[in-house]
């Protein structure tokens, strides 16, 4: 049974500005959710949004406010034997949330795994891969700042995959700033997200140009309110069409997967509403014939962690992950690091997450925005 539940807002200073159509980002506000229970277990979850309410309809504050207010009463009342039976109830009695819900999710499967000594990617039906490819988003918004960042992570043998944020600027210029990159790097895939912010019309246009420069994926070009629009061009253009905002949870995703509207799905576990959501939407898009792309929330090494867990079991992961959220971060919150060497990540193999949280550096930068607010 669940003694505790408590929710924490982390602010954590990023290395450099990261620029997206929607928003600039100098800090990110984890949101960790701490779980007790009464025969000693402890698990971890993460609910990290990006920007705020500049990305989605949830922000850290909100998150926090809903599980204390709601999630928490609910679940020490009801006491639920399994996590199963606890993300029943709260999909019953609570709507939406899926941010909040993923980080109950998380915590009870971090629980569950110790309690059974197996790591949470064998409570969701086994990893296929021990190492994930992870791409690095470039994205300081400056063209030479941006190739030189690109270099030093090959070098350094971090990255050799990079994502572009373009939208925020005219597409003249955006396209100008993509297609310098794609010249400087012509060995390296390069994935452009638009964020949504371009028409359709503007799409036909921008997409047409990154066909013709290379560029080997492009993420939501426009609003995810227009599905048929992406299955347009989908149909009209070679180059894989991503979708990511439009991708949400698996009655939401069994529908774009039915219709074909992308060649490739990004999966984030937060947007899907949790860690099985998240497998379901990878099994759905599989079964369909749809490409898979491991997603991210920019979250820290908890929410990175438990992602990871859920990508291992992918049958297929053909355009690998973005789950470098841990190392925009100037500072980490767990006792050992996360593992990322030879361009890849390696997935935790400990019981649970495979992780240990360094809970006094959390409760050190908790306790700092609770003072300031």
């Amino acid at each position: 049974m669940i003694r505790s539940i408590q929710t924490l807002l982390v602010p954590i200073p990023t290395i450099r500005a990261h620029k997206l159509a929607c928003t600039v980002m100098n800090e990110q506000t984890l949101v960790l959710v701490h779980i007790k229970t009464e025969d000693g277990y402890e698990g971890w979850g993460e609910a990290t949004t990006i920007g705020g309410l500049n990305y989605a309809e949830e922000s850290p504050h909100s998150i926090k406010t809903n599980i204390d207010t709601y999630f928490t009463p609910l679940l020490l009342k009801e006491a639920p034997a399994s996590t199963a039976k606890a993300m029943q109830l709260l999909n019953k009695q609570i709507s939406g949330n899926r941010f909040a819900k993923c980080a109950i999710e998380t915590a009870l499967l971090d629980i569950e795994g110790k309690r059974l000594g197996i790591p949470v990617s064998e409570l969701l039906g086994g990893r296929v891969r021990d190492e994930l490819g992870v791409a690095w988003t470039l994205a300081s918004g400056n063209t030479k700042k941006d190739i030189a960042e690109a270099k030093l992570m090959i070098e350094q043998k971090k990255h050799q995959i990079f994502k572009l944020k373009i939208g925020s600027n005219p597409i003249d210029q955006d396209l100008a700033h993509v297609l310098a990159i794609k010249q400087a790097l012509p060995n390296c895939r390069i994935t452009v997200d638009v964020n949504q912010a371009w028409t359709e019309l503007e799409a036909m246009k921008g997409i047409k140009c990154l066909q013709d420069g290379l560029i080997d994926l492009i993420e939501q070009p426009i609003t995810m309110r227009n599905k048929a629009g992406l299955k347009r061009l989908k149909e009209h253009f070679d180059v894989a069409i991503m979708a990511d905002e439009i991708v949400q949870d698996p009655q939401n995703a069994f529908h774009l997967a039915a219709e074909h509207c992308a060649d490739v799905f990004a999966v984030k576990i937060n947007q899907a509403g949790g860690l099985k959501a998240g497998c379901l939407i990878g099994q759905m898009a599989h079964l369909a014939g749809i490409d898979l792309y491991g997603g991210t929330m920019l979250e820290g090494p908890i929410g990175t962690a438990a992602s990871a867990h859920v990508f291992s079991t992918f049958p297929s992961l053909n355009f690998d992950t973005e789950l470098f959220g841990p190392l925009l971060l100037t500072d980490d919150i767990l006792v050992r690091p996360l593992d990322y060497q030879n361009f890849n990540l390696t997935v935790p193999t400990g019981a649970g997450l495979g992780i240990e949280v360094d809970q006094d550096k959390v409760y050190h930068y908790a306790k700092k925005i609770h003072a300031l607010g």
